[in-house]
């Protein structure tokens, strides 16, 4: 029977066996050559003292002992081609792994994508990036495997009462990602990585009978008597069903605005908004492990901060070690920040979302768009970023104590952000109320972290699509729409998760629930 020991060791030793086994070896009082294996579950840094240690969750084989395979295999799905279809909305991770589930349960899903396949996004991409041209449906928010595909692709989440998050890991490793997500404290694959996961998943789908179909926008939901009868799409073409799982993704302005139209029952919600702030990562690194110097052993640092400034939380968000800002509009006239890394966080830079909370009566001058008023407040923002930066996707920038102390800065370094930036002063992109939060509450990060308040961190904006500025609620139980039957509102969009990992846990949930309601409906 293999042991499980928690131990902390030095990061030289945690990254080279021959200096591990013997380290272990005598922690537990056996020769060295008794160890058959040592297998680390888990692993996180502790970087609070100036030595910095590992802290490791092992399992140890001694001789004689079998081995356990490791060996992560995906569910033997069935052939679903002929089975009752359930139509799927989006193919972010809610969608794609509402659709594996569906699978698995004996349905077949028809997963609606309104924008390309992840190769196809890629053209679009370059072109917000070199050109400035957003394509609405198809952009770092919209298209295969939705927003975390070509924005960093971190599964750290804290939503451990939601579901089982190893079962997604288990899930992604069997489809190509790296068995050290199951590992890491904080999992990360990397945007150069994903996207070839979210092709084998989409290829998994089709091979067992379920449908995929690209630059397939919903224009229109069909509802007979409260209840759903299908879908429009935007060629016209209708696609009938009695279930439909509504995984549109935080961006999905057009599906928000459908179903106010259409009078179903939807709320404003509130969310965070703030800037991207950009520091070099050889500082961040000098913060966290205080060094002057990483080493090859140590990872790019990562940060997060909290704090209370007038009465409001403001915190970091989607922090991105070695990684780099990217613009993520999803229309013409907006000016939209986020941050990703690839899988070795190998960039100069650092950058972290700092936003600080809203509430729903700071909506209150957008009141005449009822439910929609924190979505406009959010758009108001973006297209104020966007005049004032010239009109392109140039994105407004300051430096941070010039910031904080009402200064536009003389000038701007080039950062990561490829369309390039515009020297503005960020108190003409926000609301008085949160420029003031904003330029009091980095004063307060740097006494936290000391260097973190500095000339040399770039801050750019906004940061505004943090999560849905609207929910759309569900019954807590069956998960179907309070009003609308046959409708499961699922995913961030619907303003019930936040992140990759949360997305595909309610998207199985969304898809477990579809299929009970069907077996009771036999």
């Amino acid at each position: 029977m293999p042991q499980e020991l928690l131990v902390q060791v030095s990061p030289e030793v945690a990254h080279h066996e021959e200096q591990l086994y013997p380290h272990i070896a005598k922690l537990i009082q056996v020769p060295t050559q008794d160890i058959q294996k040592i297998v680390v579950l888990k692993r996180s840094i502790d970087a609070r003292q100036r030595t910095i240690k590992f802290n490791l969750k092992l399992q140890i084989f001694l001789k004689g002992e079998p081995l356990v395979s490791s060996k992560i295999e995906l569910p033997n799905y069935p052939n679903v081609e002929h089975a009752p279809e359930v139509i799927v909305v989006g193919a972010g991770p809610a969608g794609l792994f509402a659709a594996l589930q569906l699978i698995e349960l004996g349905l077949k899903p028809i997963v609606l994508e309104r924008g390309k396949e992840v190769r196809g996004r890629r053209r679009d991409l370059k072109a917000i990036n070199r050109d400035g041209i957003v394509n609405e449906d198809s952009n770092y928010c919209f298209g295969e495997g939705g927003a975390g595909t070509y924005s960093d692709g971190k599964l750290y989440t804290r939503s451990k009462k939601r579901g089982d998050i190893d079962r997604i890991l288990q899930l992604l490793v069997a489809f190509g990602a790296t068995p050290e997500i199951m590992v890491e404290a904080h999992p990360h694959i990397g945007t150069n990585k994903l996207p070839q996961i979210i092709q084998d998943i989409r290829e998994k789908i089709i091979e067992h009978g379920g449908k995929v179909l690209f630059e397939t926008r919903v224009t229109d939901i069909l509802i007979r008597n409260n209840e759903v009868q299908g879908v429009q799409v935007q060629d016209g073409a209708t696609i009938e069903a009695k279930k439909i799982l509504l995984a549109t993704g935080h961006s999905a302005r057009d599906i928000f605005e459908l179903l106010h139209q259409k009078q179903v029952y939807i709320e404003a919600k509130p969310f965070a908004l703030g800037v991207r702030a950009e520091h070099p990562q050889a500082l961040i690194d000098r913060i966290q492990y205080s060094c002057d110097f990483r080493g090859e052993y140590l990872p790019p640092a990562p940060y997060s901060i909290v704090k209370q400034v007038n009465g409001r939380g403001m915190y970091s968000f989607c922090m991105c070690p070695g990684g780099v800002i990217a613009p993520c509009a999803t229309a013409e006239g907006e000016v939209v920040t986020n941050g990703w890394s690839p899988s070795k966080r190998d960039q100069v830079t650092a950058n972290s979302g700092i936003v600080v909370e809203l509430r729903l009566e700071d909506f209150k001058p957008f009141a005449k768009f009822g439910p929609l008023a924190g979505m406009h407040f959010q758009k108001d923002i973006e297209q104020r970023a966007w005049r004032l930066a010239g009109q392109t996707q140039q994105v407004p920038a300051q430096r941070m104590v010039d910031f904080s102390q009402s200064k536009t800065s003389t000038t701007i370094p080039k950062t990561s952000y490829v369309p390039g930036t515009q020297s503005i002063e960020l108190g003409e992109v926000f609301p008085g109320f949160l420029t003031q939060t904003m330029r009091e509450g980095f004063v307060q990060f740097g006494k936290s972290m000391k260097g973190y308040f500095t000339n040399e961190a770039i801050l750019h904006a906004p940061e505004s699509r943090t999560s849905s500025p609207v929910r759309i609620p569900r019954d807590p139980i069956s998960l179907e729409h309070v009003q609308i039957k046959g409708l499961y509102p699922c995913g961030e969009g619907a303003g019930f998760a936040g992140g990759i990992i949360s997305a595909a846990i309610d998207g199985e949930k969304c898809a477990l629930k579809i299929a009970q309601s069907l077996q009771q409906s036999i």
